[in-house]
């Protein structure tokens, strides 16, 4: 996911809702805001979206129709600590006081599974994907050779199943692209005479028979490398500077009072 922006949400003042002494939470704010610009991510400023504990960098991510989400997040707190009269023994032998700090990389699990679901329009690339591999027999007599296969690449550590049905080999294959499978090995006469299975990609189409152990290769290989071969794009603008300044937006660091906090 690359279409987001960062957004430190800071508390306002004429506020009454946050806990705490406007000098811990200067102190508080001022530390995100050195650790945003160390890192070199640009960011905006969002008065009022803080949590009533501390501030916080929120990661908003647009998703494939072009709605704003938040996802990460990393809070600052230094009141809580205060609140409950927190302490450690410092290697000076004497006490202090801890920051504490609310991580939330994925935000919300359910969130974060539905924007997965969205960017890739459910066509999940081979390793995210829940059904990896799907083995189709061309007729009955080669039922046995298909599980002989889908057992070697579930040993493999594929997630694989197999389709046994009567009907014909293009309506299988049909499916399996309807279903969004990434890859179906076809198994016929050919096939069990060689120890081969016709490989079929659900982007690329028919890539001819391979070795199962090459197969196995291959795929294992787009696995381990992590590979995202297609993605739904947004017909939404990007966060690109450009297009933000084009909108009124601030590409920098410092609030200006644009609208990019949804006030």
């Amino acid at each position: 996911m690359e279409d987001y922006r960062v957004q430190l949400s800071t508390r306002d003042p004429a506020s009454d809702k946050y806990v705490g002494s406007p000098e811990l939470w200067e102190n508080a704010q001022d530390t995100l805001r050195k650790v945003l610009t160390e890192l070199e991510l640009p960011f905006s400023e969002c008065p009022g979206e803080a949590a009533f504990y501390g501030p916080k960098t929120d990661f908003m991510v647009r998703d494939a129709i072009g709605r704003e989400w938040q996802l990460g997040t990393v809070q600052l707190d230094y009141n809580l600590p205060e609140r409950f009269e927190l302490e450690y023994i410092g290697t000076d032998n004497h006490p202090h006081r801890p920051v504490m700090i609310h991580r939330a990389p994925f935000g919300s699990m359910e969130r974060f599974t539905g924007m997965l679901i969205e960017h890739f329009a459910g066509a999940f690339p081979l390793w995210l994907a829940p059904e990896q591999v799907r083995v189709m027999s061309i007729g009955e007599k080669f039922e046995d050779y298909a599980q002989q296969v889908e057992r070697q690449f579930r040993a493999a550590g594929f997630r694989v199943t197999t389709d046994l049905r009567s009907a014909k080999i293009n309506a299988k294959i049909r499916d399996a692209q309807v279903e969004l499978v990434p890859y179906m090995l076809v198994v016929g006469g050919r096939d069990l005479d060689n120890q081969t299975v016709s490989v079929r990609d659900r982007i690329d189409g028919e890539l001819g028979a391979l070795p199962i152990a090459e197969a196995i290769a291959k795929l294992k290989a787009e696995v381990d490398n992590k590979v995202i071969r297609q993605v739904k794009k947004s017909s939404f603008q990007s966060f690109a500077a450009s297009e933000d300044e084009a909108h009124g937006f601030p590409p920098v660091i410092v609030y200006t009072g644009h609208d990019l906090c949804g006030n």
